[in-house]
């Protein structure tokens, strides 16, 4: 049995526009990729009303990504 492992990203902290490549096996996850083919959204957490991260599974290797910063992004709009 494969062990899971788990990352965070600051979203707040990458660069360009969102997108990063997945801390284990390196495929390249985007938020403009709507096929869900290189990852699949497993669950947004909010935080009252406002989202506070989203947790990804990378399709390649099985990693949990805990993608966070959002709160900034809110209070820049």
């Amino acid at each position: 049995m494969q062990e899971i492992k788990f990352f965070t990203i600051d979203l707040y902290k990458i660069k360009g526009r969102g997108e990063f490549g997945c801390p284990k096996c390196g495929i390249k996850i985007s938020p403009d990729d709507k096929t869900e083919d290189a990852y699949t959204i497993l669950e947004p957490v909010m935080k009252g009303d406002c989202l506070d991260k989203i947790i990804l599974q990378c399709n390649k290797c099985g990693s949990q990504i805990h993608l966070t910063g959002f709160q900034f992004l809110n209070i820049i709009r």
